[in-house]
């Protein structure tokens, strides 16, 4: 049981360690991220509808005919 109880805190140490690593990014860095972040979403979801789309009337055409 104390191996056990060994491992956990050890566990959390190492989760303790790791978190002192992270290098957070400032206000102005976080905020260029997330308009990247929304600007490459909303261009990614155009793309995928245009193809929906081509997609779309391309079977609508082959099952017209």
């Amino acid at each position: 049981m104390a191996d056990t109880n060994e491992k956990k805190i050890s566990f959390w140490s190492g989760v303790k360690a790791e978190f002192g690593k992270i290098v957070w990014p400032n206000g102005k860095g976080a905020f260029r991220q997330s308009v990247a972040v929304i600007l490459i979403s909303v261009v990614s979801g155009l793309i995928i509808a245009l193809i929906d789309f081509a997609a779309k009337s391309g079977v609508n055409w082959i099952t017209s005919l």
